[in-house]
C-alpha cells in the first residue's frame, strides 16, 4: 500500500465544496452559498448514539425545516434510549443484565432490530453477530493500549453466541431470553442504520423528500440536493481521513462504511480495531481498510457493511443478494 506522500493528488469536484456532515467515514457535497437557488439547505448537528448526527433538509421555510429536524432527532434519541448497551435502563441494557435468568420484555422496535440482526447472523454463518457485547467490552479498543490475555479471548472464540439468544412473546409482548451467560447484545452494527431510517421517515411525514441524515457515517440521501442534482457523497481515505478516496452520487439510497481506522489501538506492529471476528474473538485480520455499501435502507447498509467487511468478494456478493437485494459494494480499500 502506498504511503500518503506517494499517492497522487486526487481531483476534487470543482463545482461543489464539501461540507462535513457528521463524524465518520462519509462527507457530503453542497453548492457554495452564492450559487444556490431559492431553496435553502437547513442543517443541524446533535450528539446522539455515541457520535454526531447531522441532519440537513432542503426547504424554503427554515422554521418548518427545523420542526421536521426536531422530529427526526427525536427518532434517533428514541432508538438510542432503547438499544444502547451502555445504559442499564435501555432494552438492551436490561436484557444484558437479566435475560440469562429469564425473559426480559422489550419494545416492538427493539424486537424488530434484534430479529433482523439474527437474520443477518444466520445468513452470514455468524460473521455478523449481535451478541458480542462481552467480547467488545473485553477488547475496549477505545480504552485499551495492550490486547487482553489470550485465555480471556479464547473463551469467546467460535462460540456462535447469536445461537444462544431467543426472541419470543409473553402476554403478547416481545421478550428476549439468553441461553448462555456469555451472551450480551451489542447492536452497534445495525441500530444506527435503523435510527437513520426512522429519522428519514419522520422527515417524510413532514412532507420533506430532499435532505440528508448522517449518523456517524451511516447516511441516507433523500431525493436531491438544493441544486436539483443527486447528492455527492465523499468517502474518506482510511490512510488520511482528511482526504477523500472516492465520491459517489446517491438519491433515495443509504450508504454505510465499516473501517479499521476510526476505533483502534496499535500494539506490537498490529492495529487492533473494533471490527471483531466471531470465529477468533479478535479484531479481523484483513488487508481491507474500509468498505462502503449502498442499499435501499440504512439498516441494511449498516448490517451489510459490518457483515461483509474483510470477507472474500464472492462470499460478500452472495450475502448481499440473500439479505439485502439491490445492495452493492461501492468502494473497498
Amino acid at each position: 500500500m502506498m504511503s500518503a506522500s506517494e499517492r497522487p493528488e486526487r481531483r476534487y469536484p470543482n463545482r461543489r465544496e464539501f461540507i462535513a456532515l457528521g463524524v465518520g467515514a462519509l462527507v457530503v457535497a453542497s453548492l457554495p452559498a452564492g450559487l444556490r437557488n431559492r431553496r435553502r439547505l437547513v442543517r443541524r448537528s446533535v450528539p446522539v448514539m455515541g457520535t454526531i448526527a447531522d441532519i440537513a433538509v432542503v426547504h424554503r421555510d427554515p422554521r418548518y425545516a427545523h420542526a421536521a429536524i426536531d422530529a427526526a432527532i427525536a427518532e434517533l434519541r428514541f432508538v438510542e434510549r432503547k438499544m444502547t448497551r451502555f445504559s442499564s435502563s435501555s432494552d438492551v441494557g436490561r436484557a444484558n443484565l437479566e435475560a440469562a435468568a429469564g425473559p426480559v420484555t422489550v419494545a416492538p422496535e427493539t424486537a424488530r432490530v434484534l430479529e433482523e440482526a439474527l437474520r443477518w447472523a444466520e445468513e452470514s454463518d455468524g460473521a455478523f453477530d449481535p451478541c458480542l457485547g462481552r467480547v467488545l467490552a473485553l477488547w475496549d479498543v477505545g480504552g485499551r493500549r495492550v490486547p487482553p490475555a489470550a485465555a480471556q479471548v479464547a473463551r469467546f472464540a467460535g462460540r456462535g453466541l447469536h445461537k444462544f439468544m431467543e426472541l419470543g412473546t409473553r402476554a403478547g409482548e416481545p421478550v428476549v431470553i439468553f441461553r448462555d451467560t456469555d451472551v450480551a447484545i451489542d447492536l452497534g452494527g445495525i441500530a444506527k442504520g435503523y435510527g437513520v431510517d426512522r429519522a428519514v421517515e419522520a422527515l417524510r411525514s413532514y412532507g420533506i423528500y430532499n435532505g440528508l441524515v448522517n449518523c456517524g457515517g451511516d447516511l441516507y440521501a433523500m431525493g436531491h440536493s438544493e441544486d436539483g442534482d443527486p447528492w455527492t457523497v465523499g468517502i474518506r481515505d482510511p490512510d488520511d481521513p482528511d482526504r477523500l478516496i472516492e465520491t459517489v452520487e446517491a438519491s433515495d439510497r443509504a450508504l454505510a462504511t465499516s473501517g479499521d481506522y476510526l476505533q483502534y489501538f496499535q500494539y506490537g506492529g498490529r492495529r487492533y480495531h473494533h471490527m471483531l471476528d466471531p470465529v477468533t474473538g479478535e479484531p479481523k485480520r484483513s488487508s481491507m481498510r474500509s468498505l462502503t455499501v449502498m442499499a435501499e435502507s440504512c439498516m441494511a447498509a449498516d448490517a451489510a457493511a459490518t457483515a461483509v467487511f474483510g470477507t472474500p468478494s464472492t462470499q460478500a456478493a452472495r450475502l448481499l443478494r440473500e439479505c439485502a437485494p439491490g445492495a452493492r459494494t461501492v468502494h473497498s480499500a
